[in-house]
């Protein structure tokens, strides 16, 4: 039984599709005055121009708040209501969206607040203080970040810290009594770097449901290694499934069971690290190529089938094969995947390279396959 190039690309794109819903929405609401920096930060953490574009879609059937969605993430806009201003309508229209979207599905529900303080304003009001209380209060976790805080060999400006000790000294209801100091972009002029972007990740992560991890993991931009431990949980549990589907004891039906199996956790991957379905799914074209050249020199004898590609005549595949075939292909998959998020494998022309591309996901499948060096030499000539 083989998969032709078409029907394999069909059955990947409902994959992806079925995945994209399966890992859901981050949704974040962020406050703070004009001019401080939410923009920027937005888009230094979520990696492309995430900043509210449009109002985007009422959170409520006649709310002033909207969600701009971009993906996995939403992010809460407030458009023309200020902290200060109009703190009492904003947490009136919050307190409304919580309490109707608390029985929703966990997407359409926010999930956690920053509020943002420019760190060298030298001041933080009583009106933004009173906010933050009421946020908690219907709540949604707060992360109170400072923006634009300079850092030198490793000591942050002494201003932020002076105002940092202040808003602390208030014992306001925010994650890890904590305040969070960054600097988003770097600048040239002054030698000032980002900093302080992961720790501020981590935090979001921690208080946000587990629920919408996923989300959050596919929508960030900052932390490769976040994306790769949610990403080996799908390996994990495609290793699992097809354990069992290779245990059914009906011969040539275990294989078979195995492609959705596969196709599904190559698909999950692949959104996790956000590669555009086009690229995800000519990569996985050649990569399910590679892997299974790769099973026949590594389990000769043993019945093997993977997305898009042939079998080996034998027996049934056992469930310890099967296993430890899916790791190697999930494996060999993050890596190309997380490569390939970063922009490498593509040409002076801007196509893909898919010698790159086999190279990338047999270095890794090989190891676990445990192919040696004659059968990997083989099996890279098979693949030119």
């Amino acid at each position: 039984m083989r998969l032709g190039d078409d029907v394999f690309r069909s059955r990947f794109r409902e994959e992806y599709e079925k995945q994209d819903l399966a890992i859901g929405r981050f949704n974040l609401a962020i406050f703070g005055k004009t001019g401080v920096g939410k923009s920027t930060l937005l888009n230094a953490i979520f990696g492309e121009e995430v900043a509210a574009t449009g109002i985007g879609e009422p959170v409520t059937k006649g709310s002033r708040l909207y969600l701009d969605t971009h993906g996995h993430l939403g992010i809460l806009d407030t458009q023309g209501l200020e902290v200060g201003k109009n703190t009492k309508e904003l947490i009136a229209e919050l307190d409304t969206v919580m309490k109707q979207t608390r029985s929703r599905p966990l997407e359409e529900q926010l999930h956690v607040a920053w509020y943002c303080v420019r760190g060298m304003d030298r001041r933080f009001e009583d009106s933004e203080a009173d906010f933050i209380e009421r946020l908690r209060a219907v709540g949604l976790p707060v992360i109170l970040v400072f923006t634009q805080v300079p850092m030198r060999d490793g000591v942050y400006h002494p201003d932020a810290i002076t105002l940092a000790d202040q808003v602390l000294a208030r014992g306001l209801p925010i994650v890890d009594r904590r305040v969070f100091l960054t600097n988003a972009v770097a600048d040239p002029f002054t030698g000032q770097q980002p900093h302080g972007l992961h720790d501020l990740l981590d935090a979001t992560f921690r208080v946000a449901p587990e629920g919408a991890h996923l989300a959050l993991a596919a929508a960030q931009a900052i932390d490769a290694a976040a994306k790769a431990r949610l990403a080996r949980r799908a390996v994990r549990t495609a290793a699992a499934s097809a354990a069992a589907a290779a245990a059914v004891p009906i011969p040539f039906s275990d294989a078979a069971l195995l492609v959705p199996v596969q196709l599904a956790m190559m698909a999950r991957i692949g959104r996790i690290f956000s590669v555009p379905f086009g690229r995800a799914a000519l990569m996985s074209t050649l990569a399910t190529t590679a892997a299974t050249q790769g099973g026949r020199a590594a389990f000769t004898g043993l019945l093997k089938m993977v997305p898009g590609a042939g079998s080996v005549t034998g027996g049934l595949v056992g469930a310890s094969v099967a296993t430890t075939f899916t790791y190697a292909m999930g494996e060999a998959w993050i890596n190309v995947c997380a490569r390939a998020s970063k922009g490498e494998f593509t040409d002076v022309t801007g196509a893909l390279d898919n010698a790159q591309v086999k190279k990338a996901f047999l270095d890794v499948f090989s190891r676990w396959v445990k192919l040696d060096s004659k059968q990997r030499k083989e099996l890279e000539k098979e693949l030119e």
